[in-house]
């Protein structure tokens, strides 16, 4: 069974993009949280990422990774 994956971000935002479609093609399962769109994926993703707004945000088991390749967004 794939590990899954649990990534908070934007739609505009192409590292979200880049993240999404890295961890689908290592054949993880990947829940998207679009805080644009959802209030609630936003407190959820600032108690991950320690109340940084900086995207994306990856949340693979107890590892919490903020930023893709290197680069961070707001």
């Amino acid at each position: 069974m794939p590990e899954k994956i649990l990534i908070f971000g934007k739609d505009t935002w192409p590292y979200t993009t880049a993240a999404r479609e890295d961890y689908a093609k290592k054949g993880y399962q990947v829940q998207y949280v679009n805080i644009k769109q959802d209030t609630a994926g936003m407190e959820q993703m600032l108690k991950y990422s320690k109340g940084r707004k900086d995207v994306p945000v990856i949340v693979d088991g107890p590892n919490i990774t903020i930023g893709f390749g290197g680069s961070w967004g707001v």
